[in-house]
């Protein structure tokens, strides 16, 4: 009997990017047993060629601003705390430190035999890759090739981030129609495959997506689906394609605040810096996140280079995706891993109850949970495969040692140093145990973050780490218009709904994963809206309307 079986009564959070190989698209096969046949879609018209995501191969456009413009510049990219120099400690001691943050076990063949020690009770696996999700969402560069060359630093032409699902609904059906299904106007694009949902490709098997880099693997690539899925169990509603849209982002947008948000940086935190005054907008009270301009808020180079990095000491070697089966994320060459920007496989499709926790079902005793966070990084990411970094004579493997020698290349400030600045007492290069004369009594921003968590347990950020993601988080939401912070501040489906919830509405759950057990009768989709929606939002005629710019 392993471990974790013993102690799982009493067991009582920037994502890894993942670029993979292309593989062929998958013939179409019939539906469901039981489903109704899906319409046959009308003859496409000439696409273009899918974009592959391009994550791991470099810095988004405009991060280095602090080093190439200066610390008191906010363009696409800025610096949260401008007084505070940057760390620069030797490239020898950054990459030898990344050597000791390789906690060096190989995959599981089988999740139940996880280490508990290692294993976040608190947090199921797949809201790392919600998190991920999260973070191609608002850090979309959706600005025109040709204006980026001519503006290569990101001053002046960039889109503000927003959590508005551009990844999902790009630029709208006009923009975008390869998105979108030409049978079925305001319809997103589903395909249907060797009995696997998927996202829409081209003849060659990457994916049309508002972001590419949401095909980097099998579970952020599924979990779109979701996505798209939600949105067209609304159509099938009777909602319009804005009333659609603008639910499924409220939704969103809820769960970042209300779920993801709470699970890594504490329900105290983000109650902390929001306000709540009568009916209007809620507001929020974060006095480190301040963009000087609130109609081009920034990202700070503070959460994207380190702070949302969290997320990597929190995957897994392996992921159970179907009962007894097992996939590490990534696999030596010529054996199934969860790699991306592939049709999925007819056997990766994703029993989400082994992610998320899904209200009605069992709970597995072999369930993936995320990682502590610590200063351990799984072994698969200590030799990032030639899929996610090109195989160069000079290429860096160590996903630690990419992330610290980048932090150094954006001028990022030391932990102690922001800590200072926040008021917070510092923790001690000692209690990191980084005792090598060269760090001179600092230590790098993503590491001090990482060691700030697990020396409070690990289950979630410590102060330093979860003010910087919750202010930025919290802060964006309210600077945006669109958000249900503005435009319908009572909008809530429930204090309790979760990932698990969305995923039930949009009736995401493989039918291979609801056979009853004895103690399972099997889940049944919630009707749209959530039942515990409000009565304002369950009348699409009750709908305001959308505002401008939101569809």
């Amino acid at each position: 009997m392993s471990r974790r079986r013993v102690l799982a009564g009493a067991a009582g959070l920037a994502a890894l990017p993942v670029l993979a190989g292309v593989g062929a698209p998958a013939a179409a096969a019939p539906g469901p047993a039981g489903a109704a046949a899906p319409a046959q879609p009308a003859p496409r018209r000439a696409r273009p060629r899918a974009l592959k995501g391009g994550h791991g191969i470099g810095d988004p456009r405009g991060s280095d601003i602090a080093v190439r413009a200066g610390r008191d510049k906010e363009a696409r990219f800025g610096v949260m705390f401008k007084r505070l120099p940057a760390f620069n400690p030797p490239d020898a001691l950054l990459s030898a430190l990344a050597l000791r943050m390789n906690d060096g076990k190989k995959p599981l063949t089988d999740v139940k035999d996880s280490d508990t020690e290692f294993d976040n009770a608190s947090m199921p696996a797949g809201y790392i890759y919600f998190g991920q999700f999260i973070d191609h969402d608002m850090t979309r560069d959706k600005t025109p090739l040709t204006q980026q060359r001519q503006d290569p630093r990101g001053m002046t032409n960039y889109d503000t981030p927003k959590f508005d699902l551009g990844s999902v609904y790009g630029g709208g059906p006009t923009a975008n129609p390869e998105l979108y299904d030409p049978a079925r106007p305001g319809y997103l694009l589903v395909e249907f495959h060797d009995g696997v949902h998927d996202l829409p490709r081209d003849d060659v098997g990457a994916a049309y997506l508002g972001d590419p880099r949401n095909d980097e693997n099998l579970i952020v690539a599924q979990l779109h689906v979701v996505f798209l899925r939600l949105h067209n169990k609304y159509r099938d509603q009777g909602k319009t394609f804005e009333q659609a849209q603008q639910l499924v982002r409220w939704h969103y947008q809820w769960l970042i605040v209300n779920d993801f948000l709470v699970r890594i940086a504490g329900r105290e935190m983000v109650d902390g810096l929001l306000r709540r005054r009568g009916n209007g907008p809620i507001q929020y009270t974060g006095r480190l996140y301040q963009p000087r301009n609130p109609n081009r808020p920034y990202m700070p180079v503070e959460y994207s280079g380190a702070a949302y990095r969290f997320g990597h000491s929190m995957i897994r070697a392996e992921y159970e995706i179907q009962d007894g089966h097992t996939v590490p994320i990534f696999g030596q060459e010529g054996y199934e891993d969860l790699r991306g920007s592939r049709s999925i496989p007819e056997n990766m499709w994703i029993d989400w109850n082994y992610f998320f926790e899904i209200p009605g079902m069992h709970t597995p005793d072999d369930r993936n949970m995320a990682r502590l966070i610590d200063t351990q990084l799984s072994l698969p990411l200590a030799t990032l495969p030639p899929t996610v970094v090109a195989p160069t004579a000079d290429a860096i493997v160590a996903l630690a040692e990419r992330n610290l020698l980048r932090g150094k290349r954006l001028g990022l400030p030391a932990g102690q140093d922001v800590a200072a600045a926040m008021g917070i007492r510092p923790v001690t290069n000692a209690q990191l145990g980084l005792t090598e004369p060269g760090w001179k009594g600092k230590a790098p921003l993503w590491f001090y973050i990482l060691k700030e968590a697990e020396l409070l347990g690990g289950t979630r950020l410590g102060p330093v780490g979860g003010r910087i993601v919750a202010e930025v988080i919290l802060g964006l939401m309210a600077l945006d218009r669109t958000s249900y912070f503005t435009v319908n501040p009572s909008f809530n489906p429930g204090g309790s709904f979760a990932m698990g919830d969305l995923i039930l509405m949009a009736d995401a759950i493989d039918e291979r994963a609801r056979t009853p057990g004895p103690a399972d009768p099997g889940p049944e989709a919630p009707e749209l809206p959530h039942p515990e929606e409000p009565a304002d939002q369950a009348n699409p005629a009750a709908l305001p309307d959308p505002a401008p710019g939101q569809v």
